[in-house]
């Protein structure tokens, strides 16, 4: 079976803490991107960090700089016990490459086609929940939008005085937001 998970956790550094999911941070400026030899990994429009997968070399220069440790190389190929767990919308990464959370690209990509076919514009309301971990996040703790829009859930979440980012200091400026509890 796949050993990745795209949603790790930080475990709680006090009893009263709370894990802390870490997905890829998405950075502004990824280190990830600059150190890629074949352009394997790159910002797409979106802001995304994104990935090529069948460019990617595996030299794993990109799991290296990154200071949230949030790639993964392909150790083995991939063993499905059952082929009706697998998605349709997504390739397998073959063995020999690295990969990371994409925020469901694809699905984002699928919303955007929908609403330019449908001439309707994407609710803010429709992208909260778009990548499978804010889907599934039974407590709605994760919410996924567009910070550059002033009205989005996510730009008034990021203004929230509880809003941190982690490893702010590294310098790479992670788009991926934090709220602390209220005590």
């Amino acid at each position: 079976l796949r050993p990745i998970h795209w949603m790790d956790f930080l475990p709680p550094a006090a009893e009263q803490a709370r894990p802390t999911p870490v997905p890829c941070m998405h950075c502004e400026e990824p280190p990830c991107v600059g150190v890629c030899p074949v352009g394997a990994t790159y910002q797409n429009p979106d802001g995304i960090t994104a990935q090529i997968w069948e460019r990617c070399i595996g030299c794993r220069h990109c799991m290296v700089v990154c200071p949230y440790s949030r790639r993964y190389f392909n150790w083995t190929a991939h063993a499905w016990v059952d082929p009706s767990s697998l998605n349709p919308d997504v390739a397998l990464r073959p063995k020999g490459v690295v990969e990371k959370c994409t925020l469901c690209h694809h699905r984002i990509r699928a919303a955007l086609e929908r609403s330019a076919v449908d001439e309707e514009p994407l609710t803010d309301e429709a992208l909260q929940r778009l990548p499978a971990c804010a889907q599934s996040c039974p407590t709605q703790a994760i919410t996924f939008g567009d910070l550059a829009d002033p009205d989005s859930e996510v730009a008034r979440l990021a203004k929230d005085p509880r809003a941190f980012r982690l490893l702010s200091e590294a310098g790479t400026r992670p788009k991926v937001i934090y709220l602390r509890e209220i005590p």
